[in-house]
């Protein structure tokens, strides 16, 4: 084994894996390119992950990076030399037309955790920048860094925000040109970004340059969102969301998959307004309109399992004496109005209805937080412990804010799910909240460009052009 292999297989061991690939039976379909049958011996690999993890130039959780290390491990251990990229927030202005560089969007602490668990050196290029468009091209600056890379002299290259790229969110010749440069750094390209679906430069147009490969992170992420399309019953789901409108379309197929389904947040609280006539504050009159066709489904199938103890606060700000309270659902009648609803009283995950459906599910999908974060916590909190005290469930939770409260609400459960086989952490919310709704793994864009690129290159290899 070669000494950088060795001392990245050290630092893999610190941080928890180990060669075997830990899967318990599933595998992709056979149609994708796995990383697996890539020839990756003395190549350069660039490697697209979603390591989105920075906020004001700190990570928020380290889980989006760890479950790529393995990916990371298979490269480097097999003879490939990685270049890594990510995007990080948001810097483009849609309406300004502007990109943003700040150093607290920049990867520089996804660099020094990598250093810091893997005790390797990877190098950052620094490449020119314009005040509003952000990185024009790749600079050819970074040659003496790859064959720094490929002499071992460091462990890896880790490109700048791919955000700050021009040609990243561009749809015509800046993304060309871009794709051009990115595939002049490397021989391969490996795509471990399950959370970033979208058809941008390094995700998506990428694969039409070279030849692509799904990461690890990325098959066992598809693996196990085919066990929310296709669950072990009774099927509970427990769904939140901050606005009704832009959960309709996951939230219609989830309801036609699930025995049975909690809802949660302003999501429960438009289902209500449309149910019960009262108006709550917070609540859009638009998202009260598309709910009366869940409203009037569930009077059929009678899927929905109602919390009837609420939390009402007169303020969405911290929780105070006297100005927060518990209503009960009882008490609803065409055209009373509440206050901000805040959170589901904890003693409503104490009825006999909701403990038999968490207890008695085979599978069960969590995206939700019950509560206004960071105040009005106690109802997560308690949905949480529940869903834990049934150990024989396959219990899958989406990334994003659902993770992120798990985490601080209960870290120690957090960390032990990890761990846990009937847990599965996904590191895209949005992205498996997007394949429920369109219902095939394997319907991303981002996906099936790794799949066409298969097609492209069987072929290119059956004519001998390869």
């Amino acid at each position: 084994m070669p000494p950088y292999t060795a001392e990245l297989f050290h630092g893999l061991m610190h941080v928890g894996y180990s060669v075997d690939d830990g899967r318990d039976g599933a595998r992709p379909d056979e149609s994708l390119p796995l990383l697996e049958d890539a020839d990756l011996e003395d190549k350069v690999v660039l490697l697209r992950v979603d390591h989105n993890v920075v906020r004001k130039g700190k990570i928020s959780d380290q889980h989006r990076i760890n479950v790529t290390m393995a990916t990371l491990h298979n490269i480097v251990e097999r003879g490939g030399r990685p270049i890594l990229m990510t995007h990080i927030g948001r810097p483009y202005d849609k309406k300004k037309k502007k990109i943003s560089i700040s150093q607290d969007e920049s990867v520089d602490a996804v660099v020094a955790y990598l250093q810091r668990k893997l005790r390797i050196k990877f190098a950052v290029p620094q490449f020119h920048a314009t005040e509003n468009e952000g990185i024009p091209d790749v600079d050819t600056s970074i040659n003496w860094l790859i064959q720094d890379l490929k002499s071992r002299k460091i462990g890896g290259i880790y490109l700048p925000n791919t955000r700050w790229f021009a040609g990243e969110e561009d749809k015509g010749e800046k993304m060309e040109r871009l794709i051009v440069q990115l595939a002049g750094l490397a021989d391969v390209y490996v795509n471990d970004a399950f959370g970033s679906w979208q058809s941008h430069a390094s995700t998506y147009h990428i694969t039409k340059l070279l030849p692509s490969y799904a990461g690890l992170c990325m098959q066992d992420e598809l693996c196990h969102v085919s066990s929310v399309l296709n669950p072990k019953r009774p099927f509970l789901a427990v769904v939140a969301g901050a606005k009704y409108d832009t959960k309709i379309g996951p939230l219609t197929e989830i309801y036609k998959k699930v025995d049975r389904l909690i809802l949660g947040g302003l999501l429960y609280n438009t289902f209500l307004c449309a149910k019960y006539g009262v108006k709550i504050a917070g609540v859009e009159e638009s998202g009260i309109e598309l709910a009366r066709a869940l409203v009037e489904q569930d009077k059929i199938d009678k899927k929905i399992i109602e919390l009837p103890y609420l939390v009402e606060s007169d303020t969405l700000e911290r929780a105070q004496e006297g100005q927060h309270r518990t209503v009960f659902l009882k008490d609803a009648s065409p055209g009373k109005s509440y206050k901000y609803i805040v959170d589901v009283d904890p003693t409503s995950f104490e009825l006999h209805e909701v403990l038999e459906a968490v207890n008695s599910a085979k599978t069960i999908f969590v995206n939700a937080v019950m509560g206004l974060m960071p105040h009005f916590w106690q109802g997560t909190s308690k949905i949480y412990d529940l869903i834990d005290g049934n150990r024989a469930a396959q219990k899958l939770f989406a990334g994003g804010d659902t993770l992120q409260e798990f985490k601080s609400l209960n870290p120690g459960l957090y960390h032990a799910a990890l761990d846990k086989p009937e847990y599965y952490l996904f590191t895209g919310g949005g992205t498996v909240l997007k394949i429920i709704e369109e219902g095939d793994p394997y319907g991303l864009e981002t996906v099936k460009a790794l799949v066409e690129n298969k097609k492209t290159y069987a072929k290119q290899i059956k004519n001998g052009a390869r």
